[in-house]
Formats: structure tokens, sequence, C-alpha cells
């Protein structure tokens, strides 16, 4: 699993808070954490201020209390606890798994797991209404997808024809061909 893991395990940079205009990035590697600063500042004393950097053994920065006072202080606490966690050998290996692969994974779970998975995070929010879920999981409940099953997915998307009853979905599909073709008759 550890060769799921670049050099750099997080990264992340943002503005200070109000009023702060400086600039942080914050850097977890495998074996280092990096906390580089640039000053912004329109005032004389600053405006010849050189760009900072500190670069921490995972130990020592468990043990910087002022240096995790800045991180909470720009980053939130959330991401923090999150380098906190990192530095003590607590990685997250599905997070880091690719997009396509998770779907596959995903598409394997019962309707009731997805529903739970999709309110673990933002990404797995993301993962678990996409479009391309859906279809995996309606090709493999249904027997045949038709071409225009498909055409009606594309504009409505995957989800919404799953959960459709089958008369209703009959129905949209008659609306759409009278749409795209208004001389043909209703039977």
């Amino acid at each position: 699993m550890a060769s799921l893991l670049g050099e750099t395990v997080f990264e992340t940079s943002g503005q200070g808070p109000a009023p702060n205009k400086d600039f942080y990035q914050l850097l977890v590697t495998k074996t280092d954490v990096i906390w580089r600063w640039w000053k912004i500042s329109l005032r004389s004393e600053f405006r010849n201020a050189k760009p900072g950097e500190l670069k921490e053994s995972h130990q020592y920065y468990l043990d910087d209390s002022s240096l995790q006072v800045q991180v909470a202080m720009v980053f939130g606490n959330n991401i923090l606890e999150y380098t906190r966690n990192l530095c003590q050998g607590q990685f997250d290996y599905l997070d880091r798994l690719p997009d396509h692969l998770l779907l596959r994974i995903i598409s394997f779970l019962d309707l009731e797991d997805v529903a739970q998975l999709s309110q673990t995070s933002s990404k797995f929010k993301r993962l678990c209404n996409s479009d391309e879920l859906w279809e995996q999981i309606l090709e493999s409940y249904c027997d045949t997808v038709t071409p225009e099953m498909k055409a009606l997915a594309r504009e409505v998307g995957w989800k919404q024809i799953f959960f459709t009853n089958k008369l209703q979905l009959q129905m949209q599909i008659r609306r759409r061909r009278q749409k795209s073709d208004p001389n043909t008759s209703t039977e």
C-alpha cells in the first residue's frame, strides 16, 4: 500500500485570514512537514521581506505547538487534524485511489451502502452521484438498456433513470420520441 503514496503526501496553500494578506503553503512529504510563507504587504518594513520556509520531521511537527497553531489559523482545525494523522502514519489509502477504480468498487455496493458512502466526504458524494456510477449500476440491474434509454439518461441523468419506475420511463421515452418526430402517432 505504501507504493500508493507519492513523495508529497498532502499539499495545500492559501491566504491567511483577514486582515492578513500573507500567502502560505503547507506540504507533508513521507518524512517532513514544510511550511512556507510569503509576506504580502504595502508597509515599508515588510516591502523587502523574503519568503520563508520551515522544514521539520514528522515528530518535530507533532511536538511544535506554535506551528500547529499557525496551521490551524490559516487552514483550519480539520487540516491541522489531518496533517497530524498523516505524521502519525494514519494514511487514507482509499481516498488516494483513482476515481475510475473507486467507481468500479462502489458499483458493487448495495444501494443503501452507496447512499451512506455518499455522506462521508465531498469526494464520495460527487462519485456516488455521478452519471458514470449510475450507468454501471443501471446496466448491472437491467437486462437491456436501449439507445433511447441512453439518450434520455444523457438528458435527465442516469440516477434519475434508475429510480424512475418502468411505466414512467416508457412514458418519458414516448414523449421524447414525439418531440423529436412530431409525425409519430401514439398508440
